[in-house]
């Protein structure tokens, strides 16, 4: 007698969240926020850092809202895909000119090397040089890159947008906010100054770090990322539920805990 055959079930954790986009470019303006809008080009070859997905959505917004806080700051984007958080924010920096007394250090994006390209694609669909904006390699866990310049070893600003779909990642992307949101050496933030490193130029840090951090829930995996990210730092809630119109949207600030040396974060524990 034939056995029936077996039913493969499986979990909804292990499916995309939505059909795969085709390329293409899409363009954004942000309720006029952007003027002109930015142009992204989206391609999945090279992974699903490739197309936009909502939590960029919310945070590209929610810092173009105050985009005038973030003026002179050293910022760093973590797995930032095609770009569109880093981009925006480059490009309403340079539409509306900074004070004379500020100094805007290239805004550095970066992902791991397959995604670079993508990146600079957009870059230069928007016509920002390299003085604006910078893209370059910077896998999670591993120590940072020797050749990364010292501006962004220590940077004001970190984002994170969509980070976090891929279980296996959530220790080493915890390890990186360590490191960056960690301590300068001697043991406490250096004062502001001027720090030139790989021919970048910019301030020092100038207070305690902060990470804007956004993700859409889409597992139960995804809180359980939450919960670790609470017991390594400081953690505030800045907006959650429906947000610009997604479901299971949150946006956190992630700060140093006070008193917390670097290195905190354990391999393989969320």
């Amino acid at each position: 007698m034939t056995s029936p055959p077996l039913a493969l079930h499986i979990s909804e954790d292990f499916l995309p969240s939505r059909p795969p986009k085709p390329p293409g470019t899409t363009t954004l303006s942000f309720s006029g926020l952007l003027s002109p809008p930015i142009r992204l080009h989206e391609d999945l070859k090279d992974g699903c850092g490739g197309q936009l997905w909502p939590a960029g959505m919310v945070l590209a917004r929610h810092l173009l809202e105050r985009k005038d806080e973030l003026r002179g700051k050293v910022i760093v984007e973590l797995g930032a895909g095609g770009g569109l958080v880093g981009l925006a924010l480059a490009l309403a920096l340079t539409q509306s000119p900074s004070p004379p007394s500020t100094t805007n250090p290239p805004l550095l994006v970066t992902d791991l090397p397959p995604l670079l390209p993508l990146q600079a694609s957009n870059i230069a669909l928007n016509a920002l040089p390299p003085t604006d904006i910078l893209s370059l390699p910077l896998p999670w866990g591993s120590p940072l890159p020797a050749d990364l310049p010292s501006v962004y070893r220590r940077p004001d600003i970190i984002l994170a947008a969509d980070c976090v779909y891929y279980e296996p990642a959530f220790p080493l992307l915890l390890k990186t906010l360590e490191e960056l949101l960690g301590e300068d050496a001697g043991g406490k933030d250096e004062g502001a100054g001027i720090l030139k490193a790989g021919g970048v130029e910019g301030v020092s840090r100038r207070g305690q770090p902060v990470c804007y951090f956004c993700m859409k829930k889409r597992r139960k995996a995804d809180m359980r990322f939450v919960a670790g990210l609470k017991r390594e730092f400081e953690v505030v809630e800045v907006r959650k539920g429906v947000v610009d119109g997604e479901r299971g949207v949150f946006l956190y600030e992630v700060r140093r805990k006070k008193g917390k040396s670097p290195g905190g974060a354990k391999k393989g524990r969320v």
